[in-house]
């Protein structure tokens, strides 16, 4: 579909054309970003953790790559060098400070993003590929984090890294073998350190690959929106630039805030205090727990306390430890099928009633449980509770989502785009030039001045 406002890029100088010629990157950009790109016309401010999560990879790019400078993965010196960073090279505990807590704040856009797009059903068709390739990106991430979470050497670094890696002896046959493979030792040493830290350098910019795809497999079907709605026609878009480009703009901009205050008064607040001891393989700690955006997923891990019996024989046929292991990475990886269980013909949850009241009255608050029981001892009323959001989470993409998708009556969709936002739509069946004007002068305002 062409639009009139989306005029093909033209080079003004003879140097932009001479590179337009060569590497078109300016057109590319103007295409992809730019006034070239039709974007729909009601995009509210949950739209704006895609360009959130692309600055905060470009924060822990950067940093990342300027505290590599001075850091030497060693289990000798890793933890002096690391208080290093933080006393004697300029700014570095500025560095640090950023890159520590910029992964939070990477997971915090990251989880929201994921939310929304479970709730206006992102993942449907045309866009499955958009959503797979964030599903990666997601796994990309939470391998990046934990091998960077081991890097300090501090108590919480070792014991996390004992604990996780130990999760592949959990493997029959090869576990052991493999786990030893990993590590390149029985426990977490310099071997697995020097791994860590060279996988922890590498996949960043595999994940800016994995990025650029994301990006390129949604301009093929162009941004979904709070309808669930398809373009059909120009009055539903309005160009990228200037409008999304200001909408994001102040976005960044209160992210910026929020990010900067934590940076400069509570750089420690989402760290945790054992992580300021070095390690020590004689001295575990009282309570081992990974970082806050992990806990969802160890609280899945731990949920599984009894093996896996035949009934009145004691025959066992899973251990507790692999059950657990199976189900935390299974979380992650039925995602990948949500394009196929969810078969409700309508995107967007404001449309769809029953589904609306499970995930905002038992999925959000399933969330809430297991991050809560991930930081917790594993004791009562932890374990239970663990247990209980564990198997509610697994009903509600297996079971939920799938019944309520064939049952549910949604409510009517719009016409349009533009009449879910002006409540009007000259293109709408039935309606009259006259009932449309309205809708087709505010249309026309928002239009870029020629």
């Amino acid at each position: 579909m062409s639009f009139a406002w989306a005029k093909p890029y033209e080079p003004q100088t003879g140097f932009t054309k001479w590179i337009d010629e060569k590497l078109p990157l300016p057109r590319l950009v103007y295409n992809a970003v730019g006034a070239g790109y039709p974007v729909p016309r009601n995009l509210n401010y949950m739209w704006n953790f895609g360009v959130l999560a692309g600055f905060c990879l470009m924060i822990q790019i950067v940093t990342g790559v300027i505290l590599a400078m001075h850091y030497a993965a060693n289990t000798e010196v890793a933890f002096a060098t690391t208080e290093h960073i933080m006393r004697n090279v300029n700014s570095g505990w500025l560095m640090r400070y950023a890159h520590a807590n910029g992964a939070s704040f990477f997971f915090i856009v990251i989880y929201l993003h994921i939310f929304r797009g479970l709730f206006y059903s992102s993942y449907k068709a045309p866009r499955e590929m958009i959503w797979l390739l964030g599903v990666v990106i997601f796994l990309l991430m939470m391998a990046t984090a934990f091998m960077g979470y081991v890097l300090p050497w501090g108590q919480m670094s070792f014991w996390g890294a004992k604990v996780i890696t130990g999760l592949f002896g959990a493997i029959p046959l090869v576990g052991e073998s493999l786990q030893v493979w990993l590590v390149g030792g029985f426990a977490p040493d310099n071997a697995a350190l020097n791994r860590f830290f060279s996988l922890h350098f590498l996949l960043p910019f595999v994940i800016a690959g994995v990025v650029i795809l994301h990006i390129w497999a949604l301009h093929i079907p162009g941004s979904s929106n709070p309808t669930g709605i398809e373009v059909k026609q120009e009055s539903d878009t309005v160009p990228f630039h200037p409008y999304y480009t200001a909408k994001d703009g102040f976005g960044l901009g209160i992210f910026l805030l929020a990010f900067t205050f934590m940076v400069f008064f509570l750089p420690n607040m989402l760290g945790h205090p054992d992580n300021y001891i070095e390690a020590n393989p004689l001295s575990t700690p009282a309570l081992i727990v990974p970082e806050w955006y992990f806990l969802p997923f160890y609280a899945i891990l731990r949920a599984f306390t009894d093996d896996l019996t035949i009934p009145f024989t004691g025959i066992v046929l899973i251990q507790a430890k692999l059950l657990g292991v199976i189900a935390m990475f299974g979380s992650i990886l039925l995602w990948f099928f949500l394009p196929w269980l969810d078969k409700s013909p309508v995107r967007s949850g404001h449309y769809r009633p029953m589904f609306k009241k499970f995930f905002w009255f038992g999925f959000i608050p399933c969330m809430i449980a297991l991050f809560i029981a991930g930081g917790a001892p594993a004791e009562q009323p932890y374990v239970l509770l663990s247990q209980i959001a564990t198997a509610y989470y697994f009903l509600h993409f297996l079971v939920i989502l799938p019944i309520v998708s064939q049952i549910e009556v949604p409510k009517p969709l719009p016409y349009s785009i533009t009449e879910s936002v002006l409540g009007s739509d000259d293109a709408a069946p039935g309606k009259t030039a006259s009932s449309g004007a309205k809708g087709a002068d505010d249309i026309g305002s928002l239009q870029p001045a020629e």
